[in-house]
């Protein structure tokens, strides 16, 4: 285990954190989606369980968040920058990344903001659909201080029937700000 690996595990440990999954081998390419996104916070928990589980996984974030010096930091933990006025060659720019590396995982907030929305985007699913690359689900359940990573899902290509299997597995988990969480109870 590499020192980097273990200051990660002793710091979540630290927090209170602990990582729940089922798969311990995880294939060479996938798509990761994380929910719920309601704070900032989710990123640092988020960069803090990549290291502790020695994984390589990039991601992406909106353009803004690329400029100037923080730039530069996001680049260099695996960020690539997204211009979200441009969805739909988003998606097809992901799948050439896919195609091109032999080793190649990507997180995503199928929220795609930590505002409270009423339905996940769709990107992740297209994506996953498009490198023909299993999808991985990642509960960031801040009430227990436990992310669960679900075994690997396989896109059908009927979004209406495998977005049932997405959204159950997000249902109910209490976000940072636990009102803005997809699919978690307004009142809880």
């Amino acid at each position: 285990m590499k020192r980097g690996q273990q200051l990660s595990r002793y710091l979540l440990q630290r927090l209170g954190w602990r990582i729940e999954q089922e798969v311990q081998v995880l294939p060479q390419k996938y798509v990761l989606i994380a929910a719920p996104h309601t704070s900032n916070w989710d990123f640092v928990i988020g960069i803090l369980a990549r290291s502790a589980l020695g994984l390589s996984i990039n991601f992406v974030g909106k353009d803004s968040l690329f400029r100037g010096p923080w730039g530069i930091l996001f680049r260099r933990l695996g960020g690539h920058p997204v211009d979200r006025s441009r969805s739909s060659r988003y998606v097809d720019g992901v799948v050439r990344l896919f195609e091109q590396h032999e080793h190649f995982a990507l997180c995503i907030a199928p929220e795609g903001t930590r505002k409270r929305v009423e339905r996940l985007r769709t990107g992740f699913y297209y994506m996953a659909l498009g490198a023909k690359v299993p999808i991985f689900m990642a509960a960031f359940d801040w009430g227990h201080k436990v992310i669960r990573i679900s075994p690997p899902f396989w896109p059908t290509g009927d979004w209406e029937q495998d977005r049932e299997v997405v959204e159950a597995f997000f249902r109910g988990v209490p976000g940072f700000h636990p009102e803005l969480g997809y699919g978690y109870p307004v009142n809880a």
